[in-house]
């Protein structure tokens, strides 16, 4: 008997992953390229398709493919495209899924990367059972996904959500931002948010630090961790500033959806209580007093290096469920 199985891919500005990947979360073979070795999409996808074949030849069992999820920044449900992605070689509007049928004729379900680790934390994480939630990527940028009575939240046009480009300091905030404007919530609070922020720090603090002899391009948010955790007073105002900025956002978050609970999910969440105790204390802070106290900040269980895979997974399950009865 053929096992059902469903193929993830996660396409990042660096790397795209990719998975074989049962219904219990269990993964069957994995692989990965080089997003930026490829200048044109058509070669982009041919590639990967034949990295993909060649993962499911090397299977020691027999599957059935139900499907291919796939996670992308801007990534749209509604169209099966990539609409104007910051941080990928391709610009403009690429029609991805329209591309990928070349290959195959199994449904190909594409949405951003955040939307992808909601529908992964929903199926196989810590929102097992949860109707009401809403997810936070913290990666190289800030995604966000939201659940709202057991839906994914996608709005009219397929981008509901998208706080990492909303404003924390209108009209104050110089900090240019990927998507061309200024004083986003992902040009503070990101990976590469927090190094923006040691290096303002570094100019207006005298505090010695081991960060001072760190290049922009060498530093990375697991040096600052670790130097916070040395005791290092600039990587620690550095996490206390992202901190405030998130959890002042979450606020509005709250007040918007009502959410159970909010999970992080990214490298940047690996830092532990570094990034949670002043976000969730900001958090409170600002928060309306009907919903002090009520709403739970946490880890996602997904926090594993195939998480990203798993949630692009998880697409083609929550997809077929939705269709089962042929509508």
């Amino acid at each position: 008997m053929k096992k059902n199985v469903a193929i993830g891919i996660d396409i990042g500005g660096t790397n795209t992953v990719f998975g074989i990947v049962d219904k219990q979360g269990k993964f069957l073979a994995e692989g990965k390229m080089k997003t930026r070795d490829y200048g044109e999409i058509e070669v982009f996808l041919a590639a990967l398709n034949e990295k993909v074949r060649l993962a499911l030849r090397s299977l020691n069992e027999k599957v059935h493919v139900e499907g291919i999820g796939i996670g992308a920044p801007m990534g749209n449900i509604n169209k099966g495209t990539i609409e104007y992605a910051a941080d990928l070689p391709w610009k403009g509007i690429i029609p991805l899924a329209d591309l990928f049928r070349e290959y195959t004729d199994l449904p190909i379900i594409v949405t951003n990367d955040a939307n992808a680790a909601a529908i992964g934390e929903m199926i196989y994480g810590g929102a097992k059972g949860m109707k009401n939630f809403v997810v936070i990527t913290l990666g190289t940028g800030l995604g966000s996904g939201f659940v709202v009575n057991g839906e994914l939240l996608y709005g009219a046009d397929g981008f509901a959500g998208e706080i990492g480009h909303t404003s924390i300091r209108p009209g104050e905030s110089n900090r240019q931002c990927a998507c061309g404007r200024k004083g986003c919530l992902e040009t503070y609070v990101s990976a590469t948010g927090i190094k923006r922020t040691v290096f303002k720090l570094l100019g207006d603090m005298i505090d010695e630090s081991e960060l001072r002899d760190m290049s922009f391009n060498e530093l990375t948010a697991a040096d600052i961790s670790a130097a916070a955790k040395k005791g290092d007073k600039v990587a620690l105002a550095a996490f206390e500033h992202t901190g405030k900025m998130l959890g002042y956002k979450l606020a509005d978050v709250v007040a918007h959806t009502n959410p159970e609970a909010i999970f992080l999910f990214g490298g940047l969440t690996l830092s532990g209580d570094l990034i949670f105790e002043p976000t969730r204390r900001h958090m409170e802070q600002n928060l309306l007093s009907i919903y002090r106290g009520k709403v739970k900040l946490l880890p996602s269980k997904l926090n594993t290096q195939n998480a990203a895979v798993l949630g692009a997974s998880a697409l083609v399950w929550n997809h077929k469920e939705n269709h089962k009865d042929g509508v």
